[in-house]
């Protein structure tokens, strides 16, 4: 059975990853060594936030024979960390960090450093193999920000195949995190509530979202982010879907929130304009066809993807 079929989220950029993680044997020294051996072994290159792919029209594969990648490094920037991401079959894939490596003039040794963005963006790579990436990106962000104790300030160093830093000093163990995000469509009735920030294209309005707080849950998050932000008072929150976000490393967790009364309070520190919008604008928004020619973000958001299945009542609402 395809459970992508079954799961909003899969419509999602970032959102689908084929591999198998093998959690369970990420501390089975053995055995990852003989991963790393094994013939069929890849890797995915990032030089510091950039995958690589090879210079090449005709190929845009993001994975290297592990092999052939590390005897190359060398010459290339300074290899950190490889990071066992899962098995894609039976075959084993990693990702291996280079750093210092902002001076490589990568069409020289064959290769092309694109941002993760413009690869989703321009669809220049399968969606399972985006999944993979958003997973690579996020993990090894982890590492290049957490080679320190947070407890003692001594030296970490990476463990359970990538998964754990340890310290050796006051035997501290350090996981890598990942931030939540609610990103949430406020309803009313017949409309649904878009803002817009400063940042964004001209024109884009987009769902309202921030960071969830310590001690918060989802639903309290949506309803406090929408009365800071917008100053309207949210009562039903429902989840919809999630989307991995690795900028640096996030879980978006989309909702639907209902509110009872219209009026806007708009924090302009926040946001530049918030309004509310008819179904029919919704769905203009999502074709590019409204009237003033405005418009909301692409299909691989989340945001889209709330704002498809809200518009063309696929959830009831």
């Amino acid at each position: 059975m395809n459970l992508w079929k079954l799961d909003a989220s899969a419509r999602n950029g970032f959102s689908r990853n084929h591999l198998n993680r093998l959690s369970e044997r990420r501390d089975d020294g053995p055995f990852i060594q003989s991963l790393l051996q094994h013939p069929r072994a890849r890797t995915l290159l990032l030089a510091g936030d950039l995958p690589l792919l090879p210079n090449e029209s005709a190929s845009n594969e993001p994975l290297f024979p592990l092999g052939f990648a590390l005897e190359r490094l060398g010459a290339v920037g300074a290899h950190r960390e490889t990071v066992f991401l899962g098995l894609d079959d039976q075959d084993p894939v990693f990702v291996t960090l280079i750093e210092d490596a902002e001076s490589v003039e990568w069409p020289q040794h064959g290769l092309v450093a694109v941002d993760l963005r413009k690869l989703i963006t321009q669809g220049l790579l399968p969606p399972a193999l985006l999944g993979v990436l958003a997973q690579a990106k996020s993990v090894l962000h982890w590492h290049k920000t957490h080679r320190f104790c947070s407890k003692c300030g001594q030296p970490t160093r990476m463990a359970a195949a990538g998964w754990r830093r340890e310290c050796d000093a006051c035997g501290t163990h350090h996981f890598p995190r990942t931030d939540p995000v609610v990103i949430m469509l406020a309803v009313h009735g017949d409309a649904c509530l878009l803002g817009r920030q400063p940042r964004f294209p001209p024109g884009m309005y987009s769902c309202l979202a921030g960071f969830l707080e310590p001690g918060e849950t989802i639903e309290d998050s949506v309803r406090r982010e929408l009365l800071e932000e917008a100053g309207v008072r949210a009562g039903r929150v429902r989840y919809i879907s999630s989307q991995t976000w690795p900028f640096p490393a996030s879980l978006m967790i989309g909702c639907f929130a209902e509110v009872a009364e219209t009026a806007l309070k708009i924090d302009h520190d926040e946001l530049e304009d918030a309004r509310w919008f008819s179904r029919a604008e919704a769905l203009a928004l999502l074709n590019n066809t409204h009237e003033q020619a405005l418009t909301c973000p692409p299909p691989m958001a989340i945001a889209h993807q709330l704002m498809k299945i809200w518009a063309e009542a696929e959830a009831g609402v």
